[in-house]
């Protein structure tokens, strides 16, 4: 669940499983009975809780560093918290949508979510510093990308219970928007994570600890992170009816799932310090793949394949006879031949035991008690995690739900995260269609992108690219400016595709697409069309204001209204359609969106920005909207340079076999922004056995 969790491409939840997460909110609610306290009213009860935690983990660490074995707590608590803490805040990741992104509380949300991935930055995220932790101890053996951590069987599953179902239900915010925004703050109350207390205090200056405590703002100029999650839960709790209930469901479920798991791993801390414990594990772990060699050897009088069968259920009977064998020196591991001989070059165990197994077993080996009778008397101490199961309603026959009638119904469906398996193949098969159109006579085409990608990358292009946009526009200078009402209905027609400015880039909201080497760009370029938190730079509401100062008040975007609205013609849907289809495929179609991306970002700078500027100041309407594109798209340090750059470190990282193929995909991508129209064209996109709308 926690791996396909991870996906950014993820098909929505089942229908079957929700009523397992449904109850799983409902029990924490139900064991949490009491006088209804408004979430923000908790914090600071849960606040003091963590803190109480983080000494009882402290003080954990201090007696296992008294004993000498603390660097074993180091690794077992690091990876404990691995799955929740290398994925901090990933369950704000959808709460974002086209359809939303002029809302005030979006823009909250999204400003926390933009903190939380280092917005601007690569590999500056929450998860970034935690997998640098990780790497530090050397424990990131599964950890990178975050999926991978459900393939490590050192981590328990209860780990990944709260981080499981928080990321499942990221993808459902239609669903559970109020549940997310509770869970949020509650986990930015507590703050830091406690078991990581302990860690900290021995390794105060390995990482960046700051950007490990969700409660804190990354940057001096913000505030406190956890002030940002209290003002989001009291304006959605105002938005709404049952916002508050939901908002306080989430928040009890999570701080249960919180109490429940830190007692977990403190029990497993505790046990841990014991030598034989981690032994034990070791054993258990490796006793399947051991048996099948060790059929001849005996240990008092069974064979170790006999041993070993059973230690997969319980090894201490197994471990009280090996310690009892001439393989083990009690107390001297440095004479044991377990630990010599048998794992020595020229041993028959070679390699079979990594450093870390080899640890483990000279540890438990110096901690033996040499007098027989004293190990007989000893039993290892015990601690065996919950297994976590959420159980699915019974199969049913899944809805896969209707499939857009047409392109205006296709754009209001497109607009929410949540679409159903047959509008997500509408839309793959719409994306599949546009580009397959875009390639078509590309090769005989002059298109502004070379054949080839430029050796010396895209930079100097992208300066002649702009030059050609200067000339342009200096010579159109005496042109005659469009009528007044020609204008006001370019603009009009523009709507659709502007009041969803970046949908292409939606997917890139994804926590680890966001923070990644060449993601951060794309997001951090998503983040500016919004306004980066600001309603007055949020470019869908400076582009409504236009609209009413020429004299067109449109409906709310995600409105069934706005798609029906009939002053705006079919063809305007045709091209936001196809943004807001590509932008749900951000890995199937990387390399076109990282093309489509260069076009849209410097189709304007320099030309057509400045000339649309010359008539909107003529008629008397702001020039806002192109103002600030002509400068955030700029060729030197604005969006145009992020997207050559972009591009630039995507064909780096190819295999120069593949470049070529790559080059080929971005170009499309490219060209996707005006793609032919012609009836070859069309026919292009139905040889490729796709249906394509009379009006695309």
């Amino acid at each position: 669940m926690f791996a396909r969790a991870c996906d950014p491409e993820s098909t929505p939840l089942p229908d079957a499983l929700r009523p397992a997460i449904v109850a799983e909110l409902d029990r924490a609610s139900d064991h949490d009975r009491g006088p209804r306290v408004p979430p923000a009213d908790l914090g600071p009860s849960v606040s003091a809780w963590a803190a109480t935690q983080r000494s009882r983990f402290a003080a954990l660490f201090a007696t296992a560093e008294r004993e000498g074995c603390v660097d074993v707590l180091v690794r077992r608590a690091t990876l404990a918290c691995a799955p929740l803490a290398s994925l901090s805040g990933a369950w704000l990741q959808w709460m974002s949508e086209p359809g939303n992104a002029e809302e005030a509380v979006t823009m909250r949300v999204l400003a926390l979510f933009a903190g939380d991935v280092g917005a601007g930055h690569p590999r500056a995220s929450r998860g970034s510093a935690y997998l640098a932790l990780m790497q530090h101890l050397r424990v990131a053996v599964h950890a990178h990308p975050a999926s991978r951590l459900a393939q490590d069987r050192r981590i328990a599953d209860q780990s990944f219970y709260l981080p499981a179902v928080a990321l499942t239900m990221s993808r459902r915010p239609d669903v559970y928007q109020g549940e997310i925004i509770g869970l949020d703050l509650c986990l930015r109350e507590v703050g830091m994570l406690p078991p990581l207390a302990g860690v900290q205090h021995r390794l105060p200056h390995a990482i960046d600890w700051v950007a490990l405590d969700p409660s804190r703002a990354r940057t001096p100029d913000r505030p406190p992170a956890v002030e940002d999650a209290r003002a989001v839960a009291a304006a959605f709790a105002e938005s709404a009816g049952t916002a508050a209930t939901a908002i306080g469901r989430g928040f009890a479920w999570a701080f249960a799932a919180l109490r429940s798991w830190c007692d977990e791993v403190y029990q497993e801390l505790d046990a841990a310090r014991d030598p034989a414990f981690e032994m034990a594990e070791l054993v258990r772990s490796r006793a399947r793949e051991a048996a099948a060699y060790h059929d001849r050897f005996v240990v008092q009088g069974r064979s170790l394949q006999e041993w070993l069968g059973e230690a997969r259920t319980d090894p201490i009977p197994f471990l009280t006879a090996l310690a009892n064998n001439r393989l083990v020196r009690p107390g001297r591991s440095e004479a044991s031949r377990l630990t010599g001989g048998l794992v020595s070059e020229k041993g028959p165990m070679f390699r079979v035991f990594p450093d870390d197994d080899l640890d483990t077993i000279k540890r438990w080996i110096d901690a033996l008690p040499a007098d027989p009778a004293e190990r007989a008397r000893r039993r290892p101490p015990t601690h065996q995690s919950r297994r976590i199961v959420l159980r699915p309603a019974p199969d049913s026959a899944r809805d896969d739900g209707e499939a857009p009638a047409n392109v205006r119904q296709a754009y209001t469906y497109l607009l929410r995260r949540t679409i159903t398996p047959a509008t997500r193949r509408y839309a793959l098969r719409y994306v599949e269609a546009w580009l397959a159109r875009s390639r078509h006579g590309m090769k005989r085409s002059t298109q502004p992108l070379p054949a080839e990608p430029p050796a010396d990358g895209l930079r100097p292009w992208l300066l002649d690219q702009h030059d050609l946009h200067n000339n342009e526009f200096h010579h159109g200078l005496g042109d005659p400016l469009p009528e007044r009402a020609d204008l006001i209905d370019s603009t009009l027609q523009l709507a659709p595709l502007t009041l969803i400015d970046g949908a292409w880039l939606a997917g890139y909201t994804d926590y680890q697409l966001a923070s990644s080497e060449r993601g951060h760009f794309l997001f951090a370029t998503y983040w500016d069309e919004l306004g980066n938190g600001d309603l007055s730079l949020n470019h869908p509401l400076i582009y409504r204001n236009v609209l009413r100062e020429m004299g067109v008040d449109l409906p709310p975007t995600r409105s069934a209204e706005f798609a029906a609205w009939p002053g705006l013609r079919d063809r305007s849907f045709a091209l936001p359609v196809y943004w807001l289809a590509i932008g749900r495929f951000p890995r199937t179609f990387e390399a076109e969106i990282l093309g489509l991306n260069l076009a849209m970002e410097l189709s304007g700078v320099g030309g057509s920005y400045r000339r649309a500027r010359q008539a909107l100041k003529e008629y008397g309407f702001s020039t806002v909207f192109v103002d600030i594109h002509n400068t955030i798209d700029n060729v030197a340090t604005g969006h145009s340079a992020w997207a050559a750059d972009t591009i630039d470190g995507y064909l780096a990282q190819q295999a120069p076999t593949a470049r070529a193929g790559a080059w080929d995909r971005i170009r499309a991508g490219y060209r996707s922004l005006n793609p032919p129209s012609g009836f070859w064209a069309r026919n292009a996109a139905r040889r490729a056995r796709i249906e394509v709308p009379s009006h695309v």
